[in-house]
């Protein structure tokens, strides 16, 4: 089979694909990212990454046989049509599965407020930006727009109850908020300061530190067939 992973960040899971189906290429907007995906698989020869656009596939009708997306249509501004591209790519018989978050889902306990304001923070951010946070309820009427017939349609979840998951968990939010683009953004934005993203992060830490600390969400999953 050809796979295509579009928006394949630095190319761990296009590679776990890759040992599936047999070939596998991955495209993503960055750069930076798809340097770090050729290091990754050097040496290998059944899969290959490529710097492109997700709305202007640089390969020819019909070239795959699966278009996979993860955790991606929820950061576009216009992902129908970038599903559409993705049709446009694939030979009969061929599918797109895509999977994304949905932050409207998300809970966690005990309560933390500066969580609470995270929240609200990512959500204006990502809106801002010209993303979906909630894409994981939406890929259903996405994938119809854009001319996907006999959906197959499913949820999971990601669960963090214990140290392993946790911690891990925290550190991710508080790099993106003090190191990452999310925090620069949002400053660039207007919608938050140094200081406040440092107390966010502290809120993070501080709850990750509670025994009890609990943290879930829902993803939506499709897999749209030609």
């Amino acid at each position: 089979m050809r796979l295509l992973d579009i928006g394949c960040g630095p190319g761990s899971i296009t590679i776990d694909l890759a040992d599936r189906v047999g070939a596998a290429v991955g495209i993503d907007a960055s750069e930076e990212a798809i340097t770090k995906a050729r290091e990754l698989s050097a040496g290998r020869s059944d899969v290959r990454f490529q710097v492109a656009d997700v709305y202007q596939l640089p390969f020819a009708d019909e070239s795959f046989d699966v278009v996979f997306a993860h955790q991606v249509l929820q950061h576009l501004s216009d992902p129908v049509a970038a599903l559409v591209e993705a049709r446009r790519v694939l030979a009969p018989g061929g599918l797109v599965a895509a999977r994304d978050a949905d932050y409207g889902t998300m809970v966690h306990d005990p309560h933390e407020p500066r969580i609470d304001r995270w929240h609200a923070l990512y959500d204006a951010v990502a809106r801002r930006d010209g993303g979906e946070p909630n894409a994981g309820r939406k890929l259903v009427s996405w994938f119809v727009e854009a001319g996907f017939e006999g959906l197959t349609v499913t949820t999971s979840t990601w669960t963090y109850g214990d140290s392993a998951g946790v911690a891990p968990w925290v550190d991710l939010w508080v790099s993106r908020l003090t190191q990452a683009r999310l925090g620069d953004m949002a400053v660039e934005y207007g919608l938050a300061d140094r200081d406040e993203l440092a107390d966010l992060a502290a809120g993070w830490r501080s709850w990750g530190s509670n025994p009890h600390a609990f943290f879930a969400f829902l993803h939506g999953e499709v897999i749209g067939r030609v």
